[in-house]
C-alpha cells in the first residue's frame, strides 16, 4: 500500500537522514518536509510546506492524507537561548505536529526523545522530555512510538562544541562501554533514522518506547544475506 509520511524536523541531523531513508522505501510514494525552511533537496517524492509554529493550523494542508508523521524537533539550552523557548521547540512544537496529525487521520507518530525522560526529573531537559511524551501520548493517535537515544553522532548542520566534545570522549571510550554501560553508548544519527522508518512499516498499534540500546539494534545495518532474504530485528518496550 502506498504511504504518505510527514517529516517535521527535517532540517535537523536525524531528521535529514529519516527523509533520505523514506525516499527510498518502496512503500512510500509521497514524503511531505515541513518546517521553517526548505531542504535543498529534489525528489519525484519529496513535496514541502513552510510552517509558522505561531499559526501552525495554516499548515494543516500539509498533513492531508498522512498515515505517519516523524517528529524529529528538537534544540539545546545554549541555541534556544531560554527555558521558555527551550520549551517551545521541545515540547509545544511537536505536541502542535501530533494534533495536526491526529486532525489529519494520520495513524501513527514516531517522534524522537532523549534517554533519562522523566516528568518528574530535577533535570530540566529531562524533565520537558517526559512532559512532552506524557503530552504526546494524551493526543491520542492510533500509535505513538518514542525514540531514546544516547548522545546523537553525526555531521550537523550547525556546531555544537560541547556536543562535539563529546562525541569525541564517547567515542573513544565505545569499545570500553559494556555490561552495564553498553546502553549509554552514543549512537549514531543514520541508525536512529533507519529504526524509525523500519517500526513505521512494522505498523505496531499503541505506546511503545524505545531505549538506546534497543534502537542500535533495530537500526543496525542488514547484512547482504538479511538483505535478500528480507529479514530484520526488532523489539519494543510497551508503556
Amino acid at each position: 500500500m502506498e504511504r504518505k509520511a510527514v517529516v517535521v524536523g527535517a532540517t535537523g541531523l536525524v531528521g535529514g537522514y529519516v527523509v533520505r531513508e523514506l525516499l527510498v522505501q518502496k512503500e512510500y510514494s509521497r514524503v511531505m518536509v515541513v518546517g521553517r525552511r526548505s531542504l535543498e533537496i529534489k525528489h519525484p517524492k519529496l513535496e514541502q510546506a513552510n510552517i509558522d509554529w505561531e499559526q501552525p493550523q495554516k499548515t494543516a494542508f500539509a498533513f492531508e492524507g498522512a498515515d505517519d508523521v516523524f517528529c524529529c524537533l528538537g534544540t539545546t539550552m545554549k541555541k534556544a537561548g531560554s527555558k521558555e523557548q527551550f520549551r517551545r521547540v521541545d515540547l509545544d512544537y511537536p505536541v502542535q505536529t501530533a494534533r495536526l496529525g491526529r486532525e489529519a487521520g494520520a495513524v501513527q507518530m514516531l517522534a524522537i526523545s532523549a534517554m533519562g525522560a522523566d516528568p518528574n526529573s530535577r533535570v530540566f531537559y529531562n524533565r520537558i522530555k517526559g512532559e512532552a511524551e506524557e503530552a504526546l501520548a494524551a493526543i491520542g493517535l492510533p500509535a505513538l512510538h518514542l525514540f531514546r537515544p544516547s548522545l546523537i553522532l553525526g555531521a550537523r548542520p550547525e556546531r555544537r562544541l560541547g556536543e562535539t566534545a563529546a562525541a569525541v570522549v564517547m567515542k573513544a571510550l565505545d569499545g570500553m562501554m559494556t555490561g552495564k554501560l553498553a546502553p549509554y553508548r552514543a549512537i549514531p544519527a543514520s541508525v536512529i533514522a533507519r529504526a524509525m522508518v523500519r517500526i513505521a512499516l512494522a505498523q505496531a498499534s499503541g505506546v511503545h518506547i524505545y531505549p538506546n540500546d534497543i534502537i542500535r539494534v533495530i537500526g543496525a545495518e542488514l547484512t547482504s544475506n538479511e538483505e535478500e532474504a528480507g529479514t530484520g530485528t526488532g523489539t519494543d518496550d510497551n508503556v
